[in-house]
């Protein structure tokens, strides 16, 4: 029987075999592993994309509830909440939801903020706020309800994304 190569290849063939059962388990444990790091990582991703988006809406909040009392004026408002929107991770075409505001603001974003405002001419300074003013007056029912929409949808989503699995 020991001089039988049958045996010496049967005991080979069983060696390797067995390696190799090994080393598979081995590739699906590493694989189940992996898996469960991606979506670990995914959900961290979620959980950040979430809370990011939590303090955008805090932000539009606040400045909605300044519009509401006339402590912001629309067109920086507007401006503000325009660029908070689109910064949004995870929510998309709410410029389409909220046209009054964006419109407002793709009509006043040429104008001169801050320190370049400060460097114009009264006479300029005027003219653009006479302009401000006058989309501001055209605007202003839309807008008007563009931002109780807007509050009401800021609140809802906090809401929503604090009840999210996970949330801190």
């Amino acid at each position: 029987m020991l001089s039988n190569p049958w045996f010496y290849a049967l005991v080979l063939g069983a060696f390797i075999i067995a390696g190799l059962a090994y080393y598979a388990g081995k590739l699906l444990m590493q694989l189940r592993q992996q898996t469960q790091r991606q979506q670990q990582a995914e959900q961290e991703h979620k959980l950040a994309l979430h809370l990011y988006d939590k303090k955008i809406l805090d932000s539009v909040v606040i400045i909605v509830r300044a519009m509401k009392e006339e402590q912001c004026d629309y067109g920086e408002g507007c401006w503000r909440l325009s660029v908070l929107l689109d910064s949004l991770k995870t929510s998309e075409g709410l410029n389409l939801q909220f046209p009054a505001i964006f419109e407002l603001y793709g009509k006043i974003k040429h104008l001169s903020i801050l320190d370049d405002r400060k460097q114009l001419a009264k006479k300029q300074r005027m003219k653009q706020d006479l302009e401000r003013m006058k989309i501001e007056t055209e605007l202003r029912h839309q807008i008007t309800r563009d931002i109780e929409l807007l509050h009401q949808y800021a609140v809802e989503r906090i809401s929503a994304l604090t009840e999210q699995p996970g949330f801190c």
